[in-house]
């Protein structure tokens, strides 16, 4: 079942609330639904960490974290997916947000070499920039979407899968 797969690779929610980063949200992370695994909030959880994983900024965990309050999505899944762009993968999802884009504006792709850079970034702004951003965007939303319905069609098909599983008892009078 999706619930105890997630449920063990979920991060503890005591280090999440203790979280320096997140500590400006402050009593809300008490709320008790973010805390939880049911298949909204885990659908929820997937379509927010999935939407910033692709947003190109810095702290996207605070803004997974504020999406997912605001959502009523499960905090920790939020949060971790957002992990999904990390170091090692980034120069790889980046580009196809970049070919993407490129699509999307009809504009030739142009060579660039990446350094990883603050000033390397400021400098790409006007020339990759707008297919970047642009790709950026269209593969949040739709991986974001896709992630959401995934989880709820993956969610819904075990619960049928488990309920026909189940003994049937027949009851004799």
């Amino acid at each position: 079942m999706p619930k105890k797969i997630i449920k063990r690779m979920m991060p503890d929610h005591q280090t999440i609330k203790e979280n320096k980063y997140l500590t400006v949200f402050g009593d809300l992370l008490h709320n008790a639904n973010l805390w939880h695994l049911n298949r909204h909030s885990v659908a929820k959880a997937f379509a927010v960490g999935l939407f910033f994983a692709f947003i190109p900024v810095p702290f996207q965990m605070v803004l997974a974290a504020g999406a997912a309050i605001l959502f009523h999505a499960n905090l920790p899944l939020s949060i971790a997916l957002v992990w999904l762009t990390n170091p090692l993968t980034m120069p790889f999802i980046f580009y196809g947000c970049y070919f993407v884009g490129t699509l999307v504006l009809a504009v030739p792709e142009q060579d660039f070499d990446f350094h990883a850079s603050w000033q390397w970034v400021l400098d790409s702004l006007s020339t990759i920039g707008p297919a970047f951003l642009v790709g950026c965007g269209v593969l949040a939303v739709t991986f974001s979407i896709l992630g959401y319905l995934g989880i709820q069609t993956l969610w819904r098909y075990q619960t049928i899968k488990a309920w026909k599983s189940r003994p049937h008892k027949h009851h004799t009078k």
